[in-house]
Order: structure tokens, then C-alpha cells, then sequence
């Protein structure tokens, strides 16, 4: 049966082999981003994030069947906290109602191994309170002091962390709508792209991210992942951050978080 989705980011990378991989299996499918898709949005701003939220409730007559939120970005600056944490909130809460209305209805994140690196306490505090702006005044002071990397490790963090505590609530699992998000390792993208090309960035990224099993992956090989969890077939997994990552987590972390 056909469903519709709207899927962030779907102008590349993760969002694009998704959206690609929905469309080839006979569903509808909405593509947000900041150009080339159906919606343009920018998701670092309230009037972006209301701007996607308007636009997909127009076309969608107010009832969406899955969410897969793939829109983000990877900078030592304050940017990345607001696309990739708030506005990735945002939209999926406001987006509830139309999902509460559809058939079998699924929501997916993209986080990351980086939720498990280092991060500014201060960051994930206020962005886990809803404060956007003392997250940012936080994100602006780790630049500051020469901490700019743990921005985004700290944005993917949060975003694990509201999945967590969001799932189980009334108005997600009590309406019968799973929320799940996924972790990827190093994933070659147009994002990643300049990182891997730079010998140097290269072993840093290896040294921070090792992936025993295959390596860097395609965003292609994330697709169906994304795709099942937004699926009718996932009846209880819920409130899950699945790690695919070529084996990341259980180098850096072993046994010891169970």
C-alpha cells in the first residue's frame, strides 16, 4: 500500500538515497530542503521551520503517514545546534497532528555515532529544556574557547536524548505513533566529502569513528533502515537509537552501557 512521507534533507545525501529509495517501492514522498525539493526551508530559523510545516500541510490535505528527519549539518558553529536539534524538534512537533491523523503512522531522526564522542554539557542541558537561545549562547562560548568540534556531537546527543524521553510519552506511543532514531558512522556524502578527502581529517575521522565492519559506508546502504523503522512492519520498536555503523559504538564502548 502507498504511503506518504516527508523526508528533511532529501536534496542529498541520507535524505536523497531515502527519498529515492520510498519513491522506487511506490510511495509518495515530500523532499524538504534548503533548495532542490519540493519544500524550501531553512530549519536554523522559526519562520524556515514554520515555512516546512505550512507547505507539507498544504500538500498533504493534513495527513502524513511517516517523517524522516535526515536535514542537517556538521559546523563549529551555533548553526549546527539550531538545524540539527532544534530544528529537527520543531518540525516533528508540529508535524504530530498530521501523523496522528495517518495510516500506521512512523517517525525517524538521524542522529550519530558522534552522540557518543565528548559534548558541552551546557549545550545538551538547554537544548533538552527547550532553551534555544541559552544553547546557542553556550555553543557561541565553546567556539570561543576552542571548542567548536564538540557542537555537533553535542546536537546529535540532545537528539538521542529527546527521542529517548519523547517515545514513551502519551502523545507518541499513546497514540500509537513509534519514534525512533537512527546512528550512522561515517557515511560518504557531500557533507562528509571535503572531511575524507583531506589526508590529515581522514585519520582523525578514522581515529574518532572506526568501522570494523566494511568501512565508510553509501548513503544508500542507510536507506532501507530508515525505511523499515518508517514502516508499517515496526509495530514496537520505539524510542531506539539504532547504531549502523559499521561496528563504531562497540569498538569505542564495548560492553559497559549494558
Amino acid at each position: 500500500m502507498s504511503r506518504t512521507y516527508l523526508v528533511t534533507g532529501a536534496a542529498s545525501g541520507i535524505g536523497r538515497a531515502t527519498a529515492l529509495h520510498l519513491r522506487a517501492a511506490g510511495h509518495s514522498v515530500i523532499g524538504a530542503d534548503l533548495e532542490g525539493a519540493d519544500i524550501h526551508a531553512d530549519l536554523s530559523t522559526a519562520e524556515g521551520r514554520a515555512e516546512l510545516v505550512a507547505r507539507t500541510r498544504d500538500l498533504t490535505g493534513g495527513r502524513l503517514d511517516a517523517v524522516i528527519t535526515s536535514a542537517g549539518t556538521v559546523r563549529f558553529e551555533p548553526l549546527t545546534i539550531s538545524v540539527n536539534y532544534f530544528g529537527t524538534v520543531a518540525v516533528l512537533e508540529a508535524l504530530r497532528p498530521l501523523l496522528a491523523a495517518g495510516t500506521d503512522p512512523r517517525a525517524v531522526v538521524i542522529s550519530s555515532v558522534a552522540s557518543v564522542h565528548p559534548t558541552d554539557p551546557d549545550i545538551v542541558k538547554a537544548a533538552l529544556d527547550g532553551d534555544e537561545e541559552a544553547s546557542l549562547a553556550a555553543a557561541h562560548a565553546a567556539v570561543e574557547r576552542g571548542e567548536g568540534h564538540l557542537l555537533y556531537g553535542s546536537s546529535k546527543n540532545a537528539l538521542a536524548r529527546w527521542v529517548r524521553r519523547t517515545a514513551i510519552t502519551e502523545a507518541w506511543a499513546g497514540a500509537g505513533i513509534p519514534l525512533n532514531g537512527i546512528a550512522p558512522g561515517t557515511v560518504v556524502t557531500p557533507m562528509t566529502a571535503p572531511m575524507l578527502a583531506d589526508p590529515a581529517t581522514r585519520q582523525v575521522v578514522a581515529a574518532t569513528v572506526p568501522m570494523p565492519l566494511r568501512g565508510h559506508a553509501s548513503p544508500e546502504q542507510i536507506a532501507p533502515l530508515l525505511s523499515w523503522l518508517a514502516s508499517p512492519e515496526n509495530t514496537h520498536v520505539t524510542g531506539q537509537i539504532v547504531f549502523i555503523d559499521g561496528g563504531a559504538d562497540a569498538t569505542l564502548r564495548g560492553d559497559e552501557t549494558w
